[in-house]
């Protein structure tokens, strides 16, 4: 699909990292800015949460399509549509005057970031040569990608307490016209296919429909309970829509995602490793922010810096995990990350009502951190690991597809546990036992993590997906060998 030769490495990584520091950071920027969202627009208790949740919703419901998209039509062409959208609901988000119009622009941003989040990866995957090159722009991607999400906290809070909760919005404008010119400059020109291969509308649609349904059905279960019958519909209706979605793509002459991408090693364990491991890294997130604010009693602003070090130490070990990873394979590091990550949490679980950020908070943020990074630097290079290079977006589909649906679906489970812990009670105490149990769920989750590191990546490099269908001309790379 590219011209490697018209394109200039360096500032495709850029503009790739940039992108996707923006997409990540947008997952939790809003949370502390929540209550000044209600309060300048009037938003009813019940329909806030939307405002977190439409962006997960489209997001998730969308990352497949967007990046078979970046297959079919472009990745630099999905790339820019992508970071278009997302800045232009970000305008209208911090424009907004009443409630639907932010959960209209929220929305907006979550079919952005679903073009352009699968259209990074693919251009990484398709820029760098397999082996340490690759490795080293896939580290800097995750490492990236993670920071994001952790600073969105700090960011939330700086910019809520001292400048507004629209510049919570506003902020996407410069990042984005910062990876617009990166693009331009340095990001090669798509190719024209020799014929046209059409999209896969019916997986297509399956896909977003189940997809999106299973996220509505989780997301909503903070106001419907998980045995309530609208919870129960909407999960069996998408239950139905993702088996019609598997038979359907083992049918179709060109499949929206490849079944046979699945019996790769790589593939396959990537995509559940990531699942448990950004669960119980999102939950992790919630739970210490709250426990910082509702039992120590941090201001908003104080909250996000508290997150430095666990930022800070999630870069140094996405640093090391590089490192490793190209002197080696994706699974020596994501072991002994998922443990350490878990040992983290672990600590973490053992908060104290009467504790304070020195005794109960700094030293779990760095032990997890550090083993974060680990984890999501190389995750990204175990997951494109012997594809094809028609196929880059298709698997960079799948798997921000299993990130987003893991932090979607082990958040609201372990808050809906937390809070069935604490019961109607909202004493320090009390609220400290629910977070501590969902803290040393979450670290179990990162226990699973290891145990499918362990147990389905290879140990060799060499160990890749069997024989892949031969490219069309027209999605093989210049000069790449038939």
């Amino acid at each position: 699909m590219y011209k490697n030769s018209e394109g200039r490495p360096g500032v495709v990584l850029a503009a790739v990292a940039v992108a996707q520091f923006a997409v990540a950071l947008d997952l939790s920027v809003v949370n502390v800015a929540l209550p000044a969202m209600r309060t300048a627009l009037g938003f009813a208790p019940l329909d806030l949460s939307w405002v977190v949740h439409v962006y997960a919703l489209t997001l998730g419901g969308f990352l497949l399509l967007g990046g078979r998209a970046c297959d079919l039509y472009g990745r630099r062409r999905l790339f820019v549509l992508g970071l278009a959208v997302f800045g232009l609901s970000s305008l209208a988000g911090g424009l907004a005057q009443a409630p639907w119009q932010l959960i209209a622009a929220r929305a907006g941003q979550g079919v952005g970031a679903a073009a352009a989040a699968p259209a990074t990866l693919a251009m990484l995957t398709t820029t760098f040569a397999e082996g340490p090159q690759r490795v080293r722009a896939l580290g800097v991607w995750s490492g990236v990608n993670a920071a994001g999400g952790a600073l969105g906290v700090l960011a939330g809070g700086l910019l809520t307490q001292y400048a507004g909760w629209r510049w919570v919005m506003l902020i996407n404008l410069p990042v984005v016209a910062l990876a617009l010119a990166l693009t331009l400059a340095g990001v090669p020109a798509d190719t024209r296919p020799a014929r046209h291969e059409r999209l896969d509308v019916l997986g297509a649609a399956l896909a977003t429909g189940g997809v999106g349904l299973l996220v509505l059905g989780v997301v909503r279960t903070d106001a419907h309970g998980w045995g309530s019958p609208a919870t129960w519909a909407t999960l069996v209706a998408s239950a139905a829509l993702l088996t019609a979605f598997v038979l359907a793509e083992s049918r179709a002459p060109a499949p929206l995602l490849r079944l046979g991408l699945l019996r790769s090693r790589w593939v396959a364990g990537a995509s559940a490793l990531v699942f448990f491991s950004t669960a119980g890294q999102f939950a992790a997130f919630y739970f210490a922010s709250l426990y910082l604010q509702q039992v120590l009693g941090m201001s908003p602003a104080a909250t996000g810096a508290a997150f430095l070090p666990f930022s800070a130490s999630l870069v140094a070990g996405s640093l090391l995990a590089t490192r490793v990873t190209a002197a080696r394979t994706p699974r020596t590091s994501l072991v002994p990350g998922a443990l350490l990550a878990s040992a983290g949490l672990t600590w973490f679980a053992f908060i104290s009502p009467h504790g304070g950020f020195l005794t109960d908070v700094l030293g779990p943020c760095i032990v997890t951190g550090t083993g974060v990074g680990l984890v999501m630097a190389p995750v990204a290079a175990a997951a494109t690991t012997g594809i094809a290079p028609h196929e880059a977006g298709m698997a960079s589909g799948l798997m921000n597809s299993s990130r987003q649906l893991g932090g979607c679906l082990g958040l609201a489970a372990l808050a809906t546990v937390a809070a069935h812990r604490t019961g109607t009670a909202t004493t320090p105490s009390a609220l400290n036992e629910g977070y501590a149990l969902g803290l040393a769920i979450a670290a179990a989750l990162f226990v699973l993590a290891a145990a499918v590191a362990i147990g389905v990546l290879p140990r060799r490099r060499a160990e890749t997906p069997g024989p892949q269908p031969a490219a069309p001309a027209e999605h093989r790379l210049e000069g790449t060998p038939s």
